[in-house]
């Protein structure tokens, strides 16, 4: 990974763009109009998709990149160049078509659940004449770039005449096209270097059930052959990216955690785009991209990846399984937020785990099973010592955090310095706070921010504070 430090290559992406565009808000009433939600918006944004998201892509990686495409005369078209122009991306190759309208996708959102979307968008094929305009910028300005990317979403942009065009002369010129592809005809895509069809994508235009190996190495094969590609490949999802060239491999995934695919295609054609156009082989590319979709998934919605995310996220893969448990304040608060987004139920527990016993395991798996993940805040070693006095803790809290994370039930481990853990919840805010039998009638640190409290029953002659004293009287 360290070769990709400080590369800033370019790269020209040419597709069909548009804007993702998001309400926000709550539901709390059924229109008396009609049986439907009514929507309270709280929040608006927007941001690039389609070939935009490939740009945002390439831009969290450092690449330099051009973009050309086709758009409306309309206001979203100068939402969408301002966008671009944001974040540094030229739009000095955009060409504006009458009565073209530019891609708007608008989704509301309520309680993290889309409720619908519609759509603003012309989806007719570009004309003769933008058609034209394309090739002849494509010619002048092609030798720029060490790739270029095609991003089709069926948009009109890429018709099946420029896309050959545009394959053809790239040929000529010794420069790699990579394209996502879209529907079932493959043959507009005839000649490119690669194509990046997931498995549902690959079966439908190949007309193979891939459901094995063999029917992978058919439909990967047939790809490769009938499209006249250098490299055939196809994304696998959770199983990771099969590449064919003079024989099968498949590249295994890296992910960890899943809680949005969407944009992961795009992350998975500009991750292979800009490493190829490092100079790196094919193998290294599907490599690096498996990473950069390992960390994008991690993310909600349309995300993008920056390379010290990925360097840091191969690191972490290195890990053992105890250290990938154990996070910092700051990872255990995007880690809460990501999960309490995703609709999973949060439980939080804490305490000072010193000498774990029998005791301390049953009490943890009964926290457990009040929702989804478990997340037990540590207190550290000046923490314990305030607490409990002169003498402990016993082991150190590295020891005890690391034990604590190589039991099946504890999801994450945080290390807290205070005395009370009210911070910490705060930042948390689980659906459910955990505390011991003894707490029974008593004001728990926490409770005014979770959604329930649940007492948990301890082990009867279980406790640290016994097994220090028996130690005690047996020296």
């Amino acid at each position: 990974m360290i070769e990709l430090q400080n590369k800033s290559p370019k790269l020209l992406v040419i597709g069909d763009l548009m804007i993702d565009h998001y309400l926000w808000g709550s539901c709390e009433l059924i229109s008396p109009e009609a049986p439907v939600q009514v929507i309270n918006v709280e929040t608006e944004s927007t941001m690039l998709g389609g070939a935009g998201n490939v740009i945002n892509n390439l831009k969290a990686l450092g690449a330099q990149v051009d973009v050309i495409s086709v758009v409306g005369n309309c206001k979203t078209s100068d939402e969408l160049k301002k966008l671009l122009s944001d974040i540094e991306v030229d739009t000095q190759y955009l060409i504006t078509q009458k009565n073209r309208i530019t891609s708007k996708k608008s989704r509301i959102i309520a309680a993290q659940q889309q409720v619908v979307r519609y759509d603003r968008e012309s989806t007719d094929e570009i004309n003769i004449e933008s058609q034209s305009i394309i090739i002849n910028t494509f010619k002048k300005i092609i030798e720029n770039y060490e790739v270029i990317l095609l991003s089709d979403y069926g948009k009109g942009v890429l018709t099946k005449k420029l896309t050959q065009s545009l394959i053809n002369f790239a040929n000529k010129s010794g420069k790699k096209m990579l394209i996502d592809p879209k529907g079932l005809d493959y043959s507009k895509y005839k000649g490119a270097y690669l194509l990046t069809p997931n498995k549902k994508e690959a079966s439908e235009a190949t007309q193979i059930d891939i459901k094995d190996d063999s029917s992978l190495t058919q439909a990967i094969v047939q790809l490769k052959l009938e499209c006249e590609l250098e490299v055939s490949l196809i994304t696998l999802s959770e199983q990771g990216i099969a590449i064919y060239d003079n024989e099968l491999r498949i590249h295994p995934t890296v992910t960890r955690e899943v809680f949005d695919v969407t944009g992961a295609g795009d992350t998975i054609l500009a991750s292979l785009g800009f490493v190829l156009a490092c100079n790196l082989d094919i193998d290294e590319a599907i490599k690096f991209s498996n990473l950069a979709a390992g960390v994008v998934v991690g993310k909600i919605g349309s995300a993008t990846v920056t390379l010290d995310e990925i360097i840091e996220y191969e690191s972490s893969l290195n890990q053992s399984t105890s250290d990938r448990h154990i996070k910092t304040l700051d990872e255990i608060n995007t880690i809460s937020k990501k999960l309490r987004a995703k609709g999973k139920k949060v439980v939080f527990t804490n305490g000072c785990f010193d000498l774990l016993h029998e005791g301390h395991v049953r009490y943890l798996e009964a926290a457990k099973s009040f929702g989804d993940v478990l997340i037990l805040g540590l207190n550290s070693d000046r923490s314990v010592h305030s607490l409990k006095g002169d003498g402990r803790p016993i082991n150190m809290q590295v020891d005890r955090a690391y034990i604590l994370a190589a039991l099946e039930v504890v999801d994450y481990v945080v290390i807290f310095d205070e005395d009370s853990p009210y911070d910490l919840i705060k930042s948390i805010k689980p659906h459910t706070l955990v505390k011991g039998g003894d707490y029974q009638g008593k004001e728990v640190v926490g409770q005014d921010i979770a959604d329930e409290l649940k007492l948990v029953q301890f082990v009867d002659g279980k406790s640290t504070t016994k097994t220090i004293e028996k130690i005690k009287q047996a020296n």
